[in-house]
């Protein structure tokens, strides 16, 4: 069934409805219910008309006989799910080109395929440089979406570092590896995926968690060491922290004891909350936030518009009369 950008679906097996948002290779769509967008196989949705049809019209049919043999619906095929493990997975993302598709991006996604909650520390480094860092959490069974890499990038081969943690059970060894892909075994990937038409290929980062040495059991835990450089600021900030949709950067929401502060400290606290928030919201791929800087002198809102220019995710941004904020609120649209 054939889907465009926009149209109305509904989720076969929870029967919830969104909309199409986008496409991640032949099979595989993206889709927004109730503000959160995540990807789902195509012949797991439907559109919702026959749905709302069959509601309409029940009144009428209550005396309908059933027939002697209900007919036997045919067994649809679904894509397995991958074993048991965690595993690193990357879904191309294709563009139309004169002749073929090409593949333009590749989306990057942690997959947790076991019963166990876990935190996580990912890194990408070009030339053992650190392009992009994220450290989060992740519930059994689900998966999070990491980042979008360029696939001309791929050509200098980036390492993607890993380090995973299980969140219940602090007796399990923390695992930890690096995962590079080699441009040739990269286009046997994308052939392998055209051919067999699927969406994405994975690597296998660990099957379960193994107990520590027993060596290790008498000494004091010590926490785990981070896989993000403290001496290099990361790019991405703590994933287990909720986005919001509307921000409020007035002092006294944000410190309890500002008066102590200088008009500059001050400032500096803004910015840093403001920049937070911005990347969580690009993480969660949310599409729009309302920054309330207020009034004031300006000096607030000049330095709110100036990170945004700054910042390559941010489609645009306005200063408009908005009528719960007046002109006082800044409202940016974010790139998907």
């Amino acid at each position: 069934m054939k889907f465009s950008a926009g149209d109305k679906i509904i989720i076969k097996r929870t029967g919830e409805e969104g909309i199409v948002t986008g496409f991640i290779g032949k099979d595989m769509l993206e889709v927004d219910v109730n503000g959160t967008q995540f990807p789902v196989y195509a012949d797991e949705v439907d559109h919702p008309y026959l749905k709302w049809f069959t509601e309409r019209n029940s009144q009428k049919k209550k005396a309908a006989s059933l027939p002697e043999q209900l007919p036997v619906e045919k067994e649809k095929h679904r894509a397995k799910r991958l074993p048991k493990g965690i595993y690193l997975s990357f879904i191309p993302v294709f563009k139309a080109n004169d002749l073929e598709d090409i593949v333009e991006q590749l989306k990057i996604y942690l997959i947790n395929e076991t019963p166990t909650n876990i935190r996580f520390g990912y890194e990408v480094k070009f030339f053992n440089q650190s392009d992009f860092q994220l450290e989060g959490a992740l519930h059994a069974f689900g998966h999070v979406y990491l980042h979008g890499i360029d696939y001309g990038d791929m050509n200098d081969q980036p390492r993607f570092h890993w380090q995973l943690i299980d969140a219940g059970n602090s007796e399990h060894k923390t695992e930890d590896g690096v995962v590079r892909i080699k441009p040739s075994k990269l286009f046997e990937h994308i052939n392998t995926l055209l051919l067999k038409n699927e969406p994405s290929f994975s690597y296998l980062l660990i099957e379960d968690f193994v107990l520590k040495p027993k060596e290790n059991a008498t000494k004091k835990l010590q926490p785990p060491q981070r896989l993000v450089n403290s001496a290099r600021p990361p790019k991405i900030t703590s994933f287990t922290e909720l986005p919001r949709y509307e921000l409020d950067l007035h002092a006294e929401q944000l410190i309890s004891d500002y008066k102590k502060l200088s008009s500059a400290e001050i400032m500096n606290i803004q910015l840093q909350t403001l920049q937070r928030y911005l990347l969580l919201a690009i993480i969660h791929r949310q599409d729009r936030m309302v920054i309330i800087h207020g009034i004031g002198t300006g000096v607030l809102k000049d330095a709110v518009h100036k990170m945004l220019k700054e910042m390559a995710d941010v489609k645009s941004f306005r200063n408009e009369y908005m009528g719960k904020y007046g002109f006082g609120a800044t409202l940016v649209i974010f790139k998907l």
